[in-house]
Order: C-alpha cells, then structure tokens, then sequence
C-alpha cells in the first residue's frame, strides 16, 4: 500500500500559517532554557533544540487553540511546555538506550555525559511545570502533568517488556500510547482548553493526537527496518541491535517457525547478534510481510486520526491537520 506524498509538507505549512506564533514560542524556550547558574544546562538543550527538530508537538498545540478560536495569550506558555516536556523525555531516552546519534547528529549524553542529560532533561521538566503554572488554567495543568507521568509509565513498561518475546501488540498499543501519544494528546487537548473551546471539540482534539502519536510511533518503528539512515537521523536496525520489541518484531514471531524462532531468541532474548542477523531479520520480516502488516496499522490509525476531525469547522489549519496523519505514514513510500 503506497500513500501519496504531498507537494508540500503539512507540517512546513503548518509552521508557516503559524509563523507569528511559534516565533513567540521560540523565543520563550530560549529565555526559559537559559541558567545563569548552569551554563552546562544552555549547553546541552540548545545542541538539541537547535538541532532541526520539526517542533510538531507545539504546533499541534498552536494549531488547536487557533482552530477553537483562542483568544489567551498563554497558548505560547502551552506550545513551549510540550517542547520542553519532549525534549527532556529525549534526553532521558538516550540514555537509557545508550544511543549515540539523535537528528543526525551526536546524542548529547555522548558529547556530554549520562549524568548532565539526565539532570538537563530534569530541570527541562521543571522548567514545563513552571510555564503550566503561569497559566493560571488548574485543568491544563491536570492534563500535561497525567501526560507526563503517562510518559514516564509507557517508557518504564517497554523496559519491563524489553527482550521479552512473548509481547503483544495489546501490551505493545500500551507501551506506544504513553511513551509517544500521550503528549501528542495532550498537546492537542490543551489547545482547546485553553481556549474554552467546547467539550465535544476538544474530545475530537484529543482523539487526534492519540491516534496520529500512534500512528507516528508504528511509522517510526517500522523505518528502523526500512527507512533510510538520512531520513532518520540514526542507523538503521537500531531497534534490532537494542532488542527492542517493536510492532514489526511482534508481528514477524507470530509467523516465525520452530527454527525461525530459535534465531529470535538467540539475537533478542539472548542478545548474541552476529554480523549477518539484521539482514536475516529482514529477510524473515519480508518473508512473513511483517512490514507491510505493520504498514496496514500505521494507515488504520491515520484513518483514525482524520475521522476524529473531519466534522470540525472547515478552515486552513483543520485541513492541513487532515492532512499530516497521511503525510506521517508516506515517510515509508
């Protein structure tokens, strides 16, 4: 199943209908990232902000206050708190994957340390919680801080699951929905929060983000084993060689027979990979269309995510939201 690519990028028109915006919000998490008393802190935050991310998650956030029609000036504080949030999951997620590259360039617990990522990451953390506050809004403040903790529950359940080759996809849903689409919804969600949009909006809102996060996590997952290292920004099979049980795993042992599996246990549960094993684990994905079988759940929940908008209000922005869930899964054509 091939997806057509847009002549543009939703998310660049996205960024570009809401230029104006995310200036302010730039600039917001330039001054809150700054310490006087830390300039370690500066350091390491702004090689990774700095880095090209596609700063989705704000624009998501800014997208949704402006559908609903907002009229608060603290929309910035909200599309600043979700960066800041993701930026720190990113930092603790390098080190506890050991990774080495992140956008295509050097993680900055490589660069730096573990202990400066994982104290950065914390004070990031610190530092959304503090522009929640500014709010003033104690239901906004509710959502992003269940999301957080939602986050940190996803990350230590794929832990808890890693090498382990019994998992399901049930657990694996699980797992996806609070490491990634948590905040998706989140950022979604408080777009129309904040700007007192009504309930039945701002349910569809959240709908959104949780199935385009799901969506962009299985999308994401499944480019480890067929994507390309340029679009990445890491290595390919990164997955394979951290033994992690990602959706094209899962579904590729379903199939796999007696001595099929003995290969997954030795390279996964084990963790004795030879030079040959990633192309052997591709070879046995393609065989049993593990990918393509994880492709069709990346469409279904881009389905998902455009029917829980598709009644909203027509308008620039609704229709470039439609847009991206498809835009997320033609990364694989």
């Amino acid at each position: 199943m091939r997806i057509q690519l847009p002549q543009e990028k939703p998310q660049d028109v996205l960024a570009a209908l809401l230029a104006p915006e995310m200036v302010e919000v730039n600039n917001l998490i330039k001054n809150r990232m700054a310490s006087d008393a830390a300039p370690r802190i500066p350091e390491v935050t702004g090689h990774l902000i700095d880095a090209g991310g596609k700063r989705l998650r704000p624009l998501l956030t800014l997208a949704s206050a402006e559908m609903c029609g907002n009229k608060s000036p603290y929309h910035i504080h909200l599309a600043a708190t979700v960066e800041f949030i993701h930026t720190a999951t990113l930092l603790h997620d390098d080190v506890v994957d050991e990774s080495k590259q992140r956008r295509g360039r050097p993680t900055a617990n490589l660069l730096w340390d573990n202990q400066s990522s994982v104290l950065v990451g914390d004070y990031l953390f610190s530092r959304s919680f503090q522009l929640m506050v500014e709010t003033g809004n104690l239901r906004v403040l509710d959502i992003l801080a269940n999301a957080s903790a939602t986050i940190a529950e996803g990350e230590v359940l794929q832990l808890t699951v890693a090498q382990n080759l019994s998992t399901s996809e049930d657990t694996y849903l699980k797992v996806i929905r609070g490491k990634t689409a948590a905040l998706f919804e989140a950022a979604c969600k408080v777009g129309g929060v904040i700007s007192n949009a009504n309930e039945k909006i701002i349910d569809a809102l959240a709908s959104y983000g949780d199935a385009l996060g799901i969506c962009f996590q299985i999308t994401d997952d499944l480019l480890d084993y067929n994507g390309s290292a340029a679009n990445l920004g890491k290595s390919i099979g990164d997955d394979f060689r951290e033994r992690k049980m990602s959706l094209p795993l899962i579904k590729v042992l379903k199939k796999s027979n007696a001595a099929e599996k003995d290969f997954w246990k030795r390279t996964i549960e084990i963790g004795d990979q030879k030079n040959n094993d990633l192309d052997y684990a591709l070879e046995l994905m393609s065989k049993h269309n593990a990918l393509n079988d994880t492709l069709n759940d990346a469409v279904f929940w881009s389905n998902k995510a455009k029917e829980s908008i598709i009644t909203l209000p027509k308008s620039p922005l609704r229709d470039v939201l439609l847009e991206l869930p498809d835009y997320v899964v033609s990364r694989l054509s």
